[in-house]
């Protein structure tokens, strides 16, 4: 993932985004958490608070971002991969803010069905 300034046009950060823990040669799964990068599925999403999203990586995690530096500070384990783009909404009851995803697909995992998942922000 890559962060470039768009008033000077300069690379600001890069970072690889996701593992090979998912996947692997004929099906087999290496089981390996080693950030090496991988090609991705989906889109991004940031935040007004500085967080960027992201999820369409080949291992099954919906990963938060610090936008200024890249670095990852949270990441939660889906069942599946998604290949979507996060997206949020604010509810008009709370005014609590949520990222959801949808993940799955018959490409990635016809044995386990697809998700639409929510993740609530901290205040």
């Amino acid at each position: 993932m890559s962060a470039i300034d768009l008033k000077t046009k300069k690379l600001m950060w890069q970072v690889p985004v996701g593992t090979v823990k998912d996947t692997g040669p004929m099906g087999i799964r290496m089981g390996l958490p080693i950030p090496i990068g991988m090609p991705t599925l989906g889109a991004s999403l940031s935040t007004q608070s500085g967080l960027l999203f992201f999820a369409g990586t080949q291992d099954f995690y919906l990963r938060a971002f610090d936008s200024g530096n890249g670095n990852e500070i949270w990441k939660a384990r889906l069942p599946v991969g998604s290949q979507s783009g996060p997206m949020t909404y604010v509810s008009p009851k709370t005014g609590k803010q949520y990222i959801l995803l949808t993940a799955g697909g018959a490409r990635q995992s016809p044995d386990r069905g697809d998700y639409v998942i929510a993740y609530a922000l901290p205040k």
